[in-house]
């Protein structure tokens, strides 16, 4: 790059463009950079909007280290979706929105103790170390077993995808090609199927004075 100087102060003159191109770049044209695929830009990205996502996933979550996992997963969904993203000046407000979503999914999850796969449930959902409660929940798992296999296809599918191999409602949007609204709805009437079906052939797994939407889902998935 040439310098000229200025004949009367003897200071550098710089090439309107050189100022330009030292300028930090807005958030918009490195959402348009990273759309493009430029790694760096969404780098910058992260490192710009990494602390106040951080931050709202410890308000959600109420837990540092299940913040600082939701906030990489959060980053990770949007790296993947920034190409969707049609306005880049909405990039925060965008990044905020899955922080929400994704929050819901893993705090549902983690009251429905949906770690509770029909292998593990014996572990993971009964405090009791009884023999008795020990038999029960064996044949509660068993039950588990047989009823998830006489669902539909698709009932199958939706509660192995969340329950068992812990998708978000989002990752499975994607899988099953169905808006979000939709999964919700197939995850609500394949559990309620499931209950029933446990209640039918299985009475003995299912408190008979429970309605089956209060069936827990421990009992259910």
């Amino acid at each position: 790059m040439t310098i000229t100087y200025n004949t009367e102060t003897q200071t550098p003159i710089l090439p309107i463009n050189s100022a330009v191109d030292q300028a930090p770049l807005t958030v918009a044209q490195l959402v348009v950079q990273a759309q493009s695929g430029d790694r760096d830009a969404f780098g910058e990205l992260f490192e710009r909007y990494r602390p106040a996502i951080v931050a709202l996933a410890m308000q959600r979550v109420r837990n540092a280290h299940e913040a600082e996992e939701l906030a990489q997963d959060v980053f990770i969904q949007a790296m993947q979706k920034v190409d969707q993203l049609r306005v880049p000046e909405a990039f925060g407000g965008w990044l905020r929105q899955i922080v929400h979503r994704m929050a819901i999914n893993r705090v549902t999850r983690g009251r429905l103790s949906v770690a509770c796969d029909p292998e593990t449930l014996e572990a993971t959902c009964t405090d009791d170390a009884s023999p008795q409660t020990a038999a029960e929940a064996q044949e509660r798992d068993a039950a588990v077993r047989v009823g998830l296999t006489r669902l539909g296809d698709m009932d199958q599918q939706t509660l192995r995808a969340f329950y068992l191999q812990g998708q978000s409602l989002i990752e499975m949007s994607d899988r099953f090609d169905a808006p979000v609204g939709t999964i919700k709805r197939r995850l609500h009437t394949a559990r309620k199927r499931l209950a029933e079906t446990m209640r039918t052939d299985f009475p003995a797994t299912v408190p008979m004075n429970l309605p089956v939407h209060e069936v827990a889902v421990c009992q259910a998935v």
